[in-house]
């Protein structure tokens, strides 16, 4: 996953910045794929990342057999492992063991990650008197995310493959839709876990969110699918990303069956045409927030809101850096290696939505179309 030199840059980081031991966890209600980055285990653990002459990493993981399956030694990182059963689950007990493993001296910043609780925090504290314990926005781990940002050759290796699958899915899909295979959303959304489980991948990146054409009216429906019908007339919304060794897609098809009312057409011919202008706008260096508000201009001219950001980045979640939304607080600008999408969508509670999304990444200054996601037409 994570090259020698990267790591060795994000150490020089926290020592330049007086931490010796920085903490991550990827447990249940906190997860944090910064452990899968630097050590390939996919969750439920700690990991700690010591600073100084040799940097080295200590991973607790909680199934201590998945950890010796998955994490890499031969990237010239010093990857140690302890089941967590040996400090009784006990994150306390467990910090405490890794100050004395990878010899962190007393007086010395420790980071944890900044959404840990508050009384956690001070538990913390309380526990480590001789530590200088760190809990900030703006510190390690926002800095992980820009590096998360801008992803790795090895990264964008493993990305055009999972594109590749998710291709091969969506063709797949649509043929059993033109074929009237389904009848239900549940029929959809199962056929999409089952494919992408027998084309090698870990399963879903996020739920599956299958809108037939009495519920394509939210962003997320909810339920994300249900028994409801996914045939007849209007606008059916199909959400999905499928995770290839850790990393997620993210593609929205919409499927227009007709006889389609003037008012669908319309929003489906304005969804298409705000797509192409942000593909369009797309380059080296530009300000994400600059492709995102002409989309949103774009649509006001048309007297339609868009109540969702233009798109996102994805990685090892399905949402990350860097955001591509019109408010005054984005600063990103497009950078090479950024993986992302592009899903402008309208919605309308009585004729339905429509949202097309699909991935890209930025690669020697040029946009490259990752998936291929459509607008599905069926006339009947």
């Amino acid at each position: 996953m994570i090259d020698y030199d990267s790591f060795n840059k994000i150490s020089s980081y926290l020592t330049e910045n007086g931490v010796a031991l920085l903490v991550a966890e990827d447990f249940e209600g906190r997860r944090d794929p910064t452990v899968r980055f630097f050590t390939n285990h996919p969750g439920d653990a700690l990991a700690f990342f010591a600073t100084g002459p040799e940097p080295s990493i200590l991973l607790v993981p909680w199934d201590i057999n998945v950890a010796n399956q998955y994490v890499k030694h031969d990237e010239g990182i010093d990857i140690k492992i302890v089941p967590y059963t040996d400090f009784e689950r006990n994150p306390y007990k467990a910090l405490k063991g890794a100050i004395e493993i990878l010899h962190i001296q007393p007086g010395s910043r420790i980071e944890i990650p900044p959404t840990t609780s508050y009384p956690s925090f001070l538990r913390y504290v309380d526990a480590f008197p001789d530590y200088d314990i760190l809990c900030r926005e703006d510190g390690s781990f926002s800095i992980l995310q820009q590096r998360r940002a801008v992803k790795l050759y090895s990264e964008v290796t493993i990305y055009r493959k999972a594109a590749a699958i998710t291709n091969e899915v969506i063709d797949a899909l649509e043929q059993e839709i033109r074929n009237n295979k389904f009848e239900t959303e549940a029929d959809v959304a199962l056929f999409i876990e089952r494919q992408a489980r027998l084309r090698g991948c870990e399963g879903t990146g996020f739920e599956t969110l299958v809108a037939g054409p009495t519920r394509s009216f939210g962003i997320h429906a909810f339920p994300a699918y249900t028994g409801a019908a996914f045939t007849g007339p209007g606008l059916s919304i199909i959400d999905f990303g499928l995770k290839y060794e850790g990393y997620t897609t993210d593609v929205t098809i919409t499927v227009a069956r007709g006889p389609l009312n003037r008012t669908q057409e319309r929003m489906l011919t304005l969804v298409e045409k705000a797509y192409h202008l942000a593909v369009s706008m797309v380059k080296y260096k530009a300000a994400t927030k600059d492709v995102a508000e002409a989309v949103d201009k774009f649509f006001e001219k048309a007297k339609k809101k868009m109540p969702h950001a233009l798109g996102h980045g994805i990685g090892l979640e399905a949402h990350e850096a860097p955001v591509i939304r019109n408010r005054s607080d984005n600063d990103w600008i497009f950078k090479n290696g950024m993986v992302f999408t592009l899903e402008p969508g309208l919605y309308d509670p009585v004729h339905g939505g429509c949202r097309l999304e699909n991935d890209f990444i930025l690669v020697e200054d040029d946009l490259e179309q990752l998936t291929n996601a459509r607008i599905i037409r069926i006339d009947e």
